[in-house]
């Protein structure tokens, strides 16, 4: 690998990392950049989930402040995520990613939209009263993105993020560092298991995940100082973008 591309991709792993622990988005930076130096599509998603372990990392070290309080929620939400990295792995190596692909921008899209609705006025530190039903929702609908996540992984922050602002999360900060845990555990899971099945590119996971720990620990700060109705905003419409351009790549 020349370090032409090694700049890329440490470049590329800054980028995603930053906007990976904001938005979920980080995928859309990584992931093109590994096919641009020259790895087939099968090898670059795997190669790209093992780099972000890197932005799990980052991102999770960077919200330890936002995420004090929200134990018992991660306690009985972590353990359904991994289990969805798992199932999403596993269904990655042995079926066809055209079917679930059209499904994609629709998902996308319509969290995009739930992100840019104002969330739920709370005050600070308060968390709504759910009903066990609505925590059994809850739970199934984080499992269902985590598979999504270790299957394909393309804004699967994105559709996290959506599901905690409108049901979890009291405040962005709060809801983006659970969605940093969540999507950290699913992705790690996911990871493990192409490090021993799948051919993942070792010489391209070094520079892009340095670069994702480093674009990944900044998110936070961002997140945590900068106002949040623009920073919503902002990642509303990039998940908008990013569900037409996967929508006609899907349906043309």
């Amino acid at each position: 690998m020349s370090w032409t591309q090694i700049t890329l991709l440490v470049v590329a792993g800054i980028s995603g990392g930053l906007t990976g622990s904001i938005a979920g988005l980080a995928s859309v930076t990584t992931y093109p950049a590994l096919l641009a130096v020259g790895l087939p599509p099968v090898a670059a998603n795997v190669t790209n989930t093992v780099a972000l372990v890197f932005n799990g990392v980052g991102s999770i070290w960077g919200s330890r402040p936002e995420l004090k309080g929200q134990g018992a929620f991660l306690l009985r939400t972590v353990p359904v995520a991994v289990l969805g990295g798992v199932l999403g792995a596993v269904l990655l190596l042995n079926t066809p990613a055209d079917g679930f692909e059209k499904l994609v921008p629709i998902l996308i899209g319509l969290s995009a939209i739930a992100i840019l609705l104002p969330p739920p006025a709370l005050t600070p530190g308060e968390q709504p009263r759910k009903s066990r039903s609505m925590r059994v929702l809850e739970a199934a609908a984080i499992l269902s993105i985590a598979v999504y996540g270790g299957y394909f992984g393309a804004a699967a922050g994105v559709l996290l993020l959506a599901l905690l602002l409108r049901a979890g999360g009291a405040t962005l900060p709060h809801a983006n560092a659970s969605k940093n845990v969540l999507l950290g555990a699913s992705n790690s899971v996911a990871a493990l298991i192409f490090v021993f099945v799948a051919p993942v590119h070792w010489a391209a996971v070094v520079p892009l995940g340095a670069g994702c720990l480093i674009g990944s620990r900044l998110g936070p700060i961002v997140v945590r100082h900068a106002p949040a109705t623009p920073i919503r905003l902002l990642i509303g419409v990039g998940g908008m973008v990013l569900a037409i351009k996967l929508g006609i790549d899907a349906y043309s």
